[in-house]
């Protein structure tokens, strides 16, 4: 039986007095889906505000229904200040222990949830840091008042820190949370306790490449315990994780290989008596190549061939005086994931270079803040820390899908699968190879709701079943429609021509019906239609695609049954229409980028084509051509708009907004039909500096930006400026692509506060699929966060003067984000983008008859 220690911390200051029964009855419903007895889940609730207090501890009820009657007769606490970072630290220190119920040396997964209303006024990293080491899992759910980054640092990742407006709106994330917490943990056998996914017979061959050189000197003690903590945190056996040492400066030196210790009692005495190397010049490219000949090979303990993951981890204190180049191509071609940590004296594209992936360098102001990253690291280093096959062995789409599939089971992020799947296809061993394939559901809504609209639907299924190719080894598809049950009217194994579906496409009658359950609908197509009796192939690694068109809100949940078709792998792509909840089609999808709306149903054609090009983007297993890619093969393209606050109360920062444009641009790749860049600046109006087919080369581009001037004016009006690039900027007049399923990027800078309403415009935006990153200031953080997609997209600084500081971390922030998003372009098959960079990014626009005098 699955167990979990769980402890509800409640935020009970004065500032959470109006929302507490909502917090108290969210607490109330997770209890009602844990397995509360003796044997089972174990439950206690804290509550907090500047002191905390104890409700009931682990040990405290066996019983489900004692619990349940203690969370009603919850009173709000009241108090300030909000000490967080104390109430971190009691629930530590007198919650999860033995004494108070904790079943933790008994291995039984310990479990935070956090709630909290506002920012804390005392520190939080130390005591986070603690929980974290304990080997606590914190999930955190804050509101509008809350500090977003706060929470991320509290939580082990920052994937689960979840935000709502009000804690009324706590029912929107529960069930995200409970299949958080689902998956995290995975059931261990009847002879074993239930252990965390991630650590579940893992091997790793972890290699540490420091700079010893002369200006390390002072930053070494740091590095060295660094290491230390790092190693403390991996499972070191003869058949587990092995570490391995290397300093250098002008000449590498091996301190111990992957052979040399089989426990961690011993590389951690000898990571406590290394000695600071000195030295110079660095030579960083010589170290790289040295621990390719020297380290990472099967006499120095490398399992490289036995399938065991191989991560350098390098912390470089400066920059190179040698080329980096080959040997950082060495490393990745050999599979070797490396990840680089700076400090400010390194040189971060140089990190990013040498880097497996440019998201996989990170930095630091100075090495004494290496706790900072420590945990981002882990979760990074384990993430992508999942045996791929031998390179001895064959790859082939089923082991593709194998592969995507445990990423899935273990919430690795989307483009860590992505990079899997790609080490695999480079692979020169790469020998089977298959014709790309979908499985292809239609779910239509047929309630009473849609009867003057279903003529359109059916014309819209039919002109996309007519792009597919409709073979019994190719496409397959089939369409169910529902109101308040659902009906197949043919599964993925009933017709094997393209004609025998049109005609069957072509003869849908209405089903009509009410109510409208949605949530019953996706989950009979999850158990009845995504079947292997039914013509499904998702056991042989075909993509899985549900396209759902619903024209209301549901009268049952979806949250569920959306959830297990995720689980399973399906990718579903939602439409609404004025009538549908686009909330609820977010939630439905997939991905929430993966929704679409339309006023009208009769307008379905507007996105056939957007969705046409993201459903071959997502659904493109493997070539069966020649695994040799060329420069076109994977072109990452995008349309970034910045839109930039010229209102009176930016005048003195606003050449540091002109000069952070100029960077960032600076990254992109504005050659002819790779990126392309706009800029607006508004303050009372929006006014356009140029649109994204103004220029076409990059000379141009910056050369405008240099000669930007500071527009000036009040009140600040970034409601209207956000709808005005929505209106007449992401358009294909002015030169978006979005049609053609480039991602559409907006950068927003704010300095204060909107003076009209900014949510219905970045609702607005966010609906079309544009992607909204912020960076405000003091006076505009929380809203910024709001415009945003979501609260990590959104950055806070003092002021713009400021900027510098975070450019390094918004650029890896928007490279994350990107990764994420799915390749929208087809170009040949099997010639896909997995994941989009600013360093590797193409893309601009070759109409100069467009550009704007």
């Amino acid at each position: 039986m699955a167990r979990r220690d769980v402890v509800f911390l409640l935020d009970g200051s004065d500032g959470t007095r109006s929302s507490f029964p909502a917090m108290r009855d969210f607490v109330e419903r997770m209890v009602e889906r844990l397995n509360v007895s003796e044997k089972g889940d174990h439950v206690s609730v804290v509550q907090y505000s500047r002191d905390p207090e104890a409700h009931f501890y682990l040990n405290t009820y066996s019983r489900k229904e004692d619990v349940l009657d203690t969370l009603r007769g919850l009173m709000h606490k009241g108090g300030r200040p909000l000490n967080t970072g104390a109430a971190l630290q009691y629930v530590r220190d007198n919650v999860f222990t033995a004494s108070s119920g904790s079943r933790l040396v008994e291995g039984v997964p310990q479990l935070l949830i956090l709630l909290s209303g506002g920012k804390s006024f005392d520190n939080v990293d130390t005591p986070a840091s603690s929980l974290k080491e304990l080997g606590v899992l914190i999930f955190a759910i804050g509101s509008r008042s809350s500090d977003s980054r706060e929470l991320q640092k509290i939580s082990n990742e920052p994937s689960y820190a979840l935000s709502v407006s009000d804690f009324a709106d706590l029912p929107s994330v529960q069930q995200q949370l409970f299949t958080n917490i689902n998956t995290v943990f995975v059931e261990g056998t009847s002879s074993t306790t239930t252990t965390i996914a991630e650590g579940r017979r893992q091997r790793r061959d972890v290699v540490f490449l420091l700079d010893g050189s002369d200006a390390t000197r002072n930053g070494f003690p740091a590095m060295k315990e660094f290491v230390q903590r790092m190693v403390e945190k991996l499972e070191v056996s003869e058949n587990r994780d092995q570490v391995s040492v290397v300093q250098y400066s002008r000449d590498p030196e091996a301190h111990f290989y992957l052979n040399t210790f089989k426990t961690k009692e011993k590389i951690l005495d000898s990571v406590r008596g290394l000695r600071h190397k000195g030295g110079r010049p660095l030579y960083t490219g010589a170290a790289l190549q040295y621990v390719i000949d020297n380290v990472f090979t099967a006499s120095s303990g490398s399992r490289r061939v036995e399938g065991v993951p191989q991560i350098l981890v390098l912390l470089s204190g400066g920059r190179s005086f040698d080329s980096v180049e080959a040997a950082a191509s060495s490393l990745k071609k050999l599979g070797i994931l490396t990840f680089g940590i700076g400090s400010r004296g390194s040189d971060s594209r140089e990190l990013q270079r040498i880097s497996y992936d440019p998201n996989y360098a990170l930095s630091v102001s100075d090495f004494s803040e290496l706790p900072n990253v420590q945990e981002q690291l882990l979760a990074s280093v384990k993430a992508v820390s999942i045996p791929i096959t031998p390179t001895s062995q064959t790859v082939t789409a089923q082991r593709v899908n194998e592969v995507m599939n445990r990423c899935v089971i273990l919430k690795v992020y989307e483009r860590y699968a992505h990079y899997l799947v790609l080490m695999m296809l480079l692979s020169p061993l790469l020998a089977d190879y298959v014709t790309p394939r979908k499985d292809i559901v239609f779910l239509l809504d047929g309630s009473d709701g849609t009867r003057n609209s279903f003529p359109a639907m059916r014309d819209f299924v039919q002109r996309v079943v007519e792009q597919y190719t409709i073979e019994a080894n190719r496409d397959r598809v089939s369409v169910v429609q529902y109101s308040r049950e659902a009906e197949v009217h043919f599964y993925l194994n009933s017709y094997t021509t393209k004609e025998e579906v049109l005609d069957r496409v072509r003869g849908l009658r209405h089903k009509g019906g009410r109510p409208l359950y949605t949530g019953a609908a996706l989950q009979y197509v999850r158990d009845n239609v995504f079947t292997a009796s039914y013509g499904s192939r998702r056991l042989e690694g075909v993509p899985q695609i549900l396209i759902l068109l619903s024209g209301g809100r549901s009268f049952d949940s979806v949250d569920a049954a959306a959830s297990s078709l995720k689980e399973l792998g399906v990718l579903t792509f939602g439409i609404g229409s004025r009538g549908s909840d686009s909330r609820e089609l977010q939630r439905i999808s997939y991905d929430p980028s993966y929704a679409l709306s339309v006023t009208d149903f009769s307008e379905l054609p507007n996105v056939q084509e957007q969705l046409l090009a993201s459903v071959q983007a997502v659904a493109m297993p493997i070539t069966p051509a020649s695994p040799t890619l060329t420069a076109d093969d994977a072109i990452p393209r995008k349309d970034v708009v910045f839109l930039l606050d010229g209102s009176d109360g930016t005048r003195n920062t606003f050449p540091a907004m002109r000069d952070f444009v100029q960077r960032v641009v600076e990254l992109f790749n504005t050659e002819a039909n790779r990126d392309r860049v706009s800029v607006v600046q508004y303050s009372r109006d929006a006014e356009v500096n140029f649109y994204l087919n103004t220029y076409a080369t990059k000379g141009e581009t910056l050369n405008t930006v240099r000669g930007l001037r500071h527009r000036g004016g009040r009140p600040l009006n970034t409601g209207a400026a956000l709808q005005y690039v929505r209106d007449s900027v992401f358009t294909a007049s002015a030169g978006s692509r979005k049609q053609e399923g480039v991602p559409q990027i907006l950068i927003l800078l704010s300095g204060g506060r909107s003076g009209d309403n900014i949510d219905t415009p970045a609702s607005t935006l966010k609906e079309s699929g544009i992607l909204i990153f912020g960076i405000g200031t003091r006076n505009s953080s929380r809203e910024v966060q709001r415009i945003a997609n979501d609260p990590t997209y959104a950055q806070s600084i003092n002021e713009f003067s400021d900027l510098p500081s975070v450019q390094q971390q918004f650029i890896s922030s928007l490279n994350n984000v990107l990764g994420q998003v799915k390749p929208m372009t087809p170009t040949v098959a099997g010639k896909t983008d997995y994941h989009t960079s600013l360093e590797n990014s193409t893309l601009s626009s070759p109409c100069k008859a467009c550009r704007r005098h």
